[in-house]
């Protein structure tokens, strides 16, 4: 059985293709599309028309693509860029129109369980009692437990996106001192309860998931990710406010020449070294294992585990439904 995922997040759109004849889903092909819907928010959040007309060929190109592959009906969902937006029901009902592809959101909670899944099929049963911490444009996910699937799950407002339009989307280049430290007291304040539960369970293994972990593991001496996925990768808390230091030092178009460092997240890469450097401070984390599965793999997994489609309207995690596309639009 061949099935395919659409991942849209807030700077691309990522299709993944998988066999899933055994217990593991085995990656056959990925592709991804640049879009940086974040930087065509409207300042309350809503998507515009050049953002949703990009998405709309982005999610189109991708369903093609799968049907080259061997799946005609790939399972689209979208994360907090989509799951934010005030206009979030009208652009999933264009989305569906103008591609027949239904794009479905998560809540902040069940991408954090179905990424914890993923990351613990990866690192195994060894791993121990173990804490994920995943850090995306528009939120940042922290799960828990000792078995399979996590006992507690937070989604949390802290995106390297948001945090990079919210406090250092304008003013000084690179910014100053007190903007950085202000930032840092946004963390830390929403992390407070999070970090509390997370030290009371003493986690044995911590786990890094998503791009921003990669590329600042990547600016610390990680291996290159054309090694492939079963070099150990991993970063520690000194290593990261290093980063940020580096970071905070350079402007904006000068990030980019660091090793990691892509053109595209030059940005918010200051943004996401102080959000993962302030989490592993207030969790007492010394170094997270960086996992190459997460969200897509997930979900991928979750299918392996029930035989069910996942793009009918169904459970996912344990309490959390998937939000369908089309809906009725909401009231304004």
């Amino acid at each position: 059985m061949r099935l395919a995922v659409v991942d849209v997040g807030s700077n691309t759109v990522r299709l993944a293709v998988a066999d899933c004849d055994g217990d593991v889903p085995l990656p056959v092909h990925t592709a991804k599309r640049r879009l940086r819907l974040a930087e065509h928010m409207e300042p309350d959040g809503r998507l515009g028309e050049q953002a949703v007309d990009d998405l709309v060929a982005a999610v189109a190109d991708a369903k093609d693509e799968a049907c080259r592959w061997g799946v005609k009906e790939p399972f689209a969902f979208g994360t907090a860029v989509i799951r934010d937006a005030p206009n979030r029901h009208q652009v999933l009902q264009t989305i569906h129109t103008e591609t027949g592809v239904p794009l479905y959101v998560m809540p902040g909670t069940t991408e954090g369980e179905l990424t914890f899944l993923a990351a613990r099929q990866w690192m195994g049963w060894r791993a121990g009692p173990m804490v994920l911490l995943d850090i995306g444009g528009g939120s940042m996910e922290v799960a828990s437990d000792r078995s399979r699937t996590p006992d507690f799950v937070a989604s949390l407002p802290l995106g390297a996106g948001r945090l990079t339009r919210e406090y250092l989307a304008a003013g000084d280049d690179p910014p100053s001192a007190e903007t950085v430290r202000e930032l840092r007291r946004r963390v830390r304040h929403d992390l407070r309860d999070v970090a509390t539960r997370i030290r009371w369970e003493g986690p044995r293994t911590a786990v890094a998931t998503s791009r921003t972990f990669q590329q600042l593991a990547r600016l610390r001496g990680a291996a290159p990710g054309r090694q492939g996925p079963f070099v150990t990768r991993s970063i520690t808390r000194r290593d990261l406010k290093a980063a940020v230091d580096t970071l905070a030092s350079m402007p904006v178009a000068a990030r980019s020449s660091l090793p990691g460092i892509s053109p595209a997240r030059a940005r918010q890469s200051l943004a996401g070294a102080v959000i993962a450097h302030t989490a592993m401070r207030c969790l007492e984390i010394d170094t997270v294992t960086l996992s190459p599965w997460a969200l897509r793999e997930g979900v991928l997994i979750k299918h392996l585990q029930e035989q069910a489609p996942l793009w009918r309207e169904k459970v996912i995690g344990t309490q959390h439904r998937v939000d369908p596309s089309p809906a009725p639009p909401a009231s304004d």
